[in-house]
């Protein structure tokens, strides 16, 4: 797994969170991310904003698994290198 991803326990899953220089570089990636996610078959939880994105990949049982993370790792090589990496905002739950 790479550095950009948090894992967090409960429940078990990775969250990245992803700012952009400008709205057309946010709908490009995501754009790419759904070609990414329906061939991996593989949904995550996705907000975002003008300039940002948040990730959340779900654990199916009680582990992340190979097939969440070679998703992450395809959706790292998306974030254009003008994109900058930020902190998932911090949830009440460890």
């Amino acid at each position: 797994m790479t550095h950009q991803w948090t894992e967090r326990p409960r429940p078990i899953r990775l969250e990245r969170r992803v700012e952009f220089p400008d709205y057309e570089a946010t709908r490009r990636f995501l754009e790419e991310a759904e070609a990414s996610c329906k061939e991996a078959g593989i949904y995550p939880d996705i907000s975002f904003g003008r300039t940002y994105v948040n990730l959340t990949l779900h654990a199916e049982g009680d582990s992340l698994g190979d097939p969440l993370h070679r998703l992450a790792a395809e959706l790292d090589a998306l974030v254009p290198a003008a994109a900058s990496v930020a902190e998932p905002p911090l949830s009440s739950q460890p």
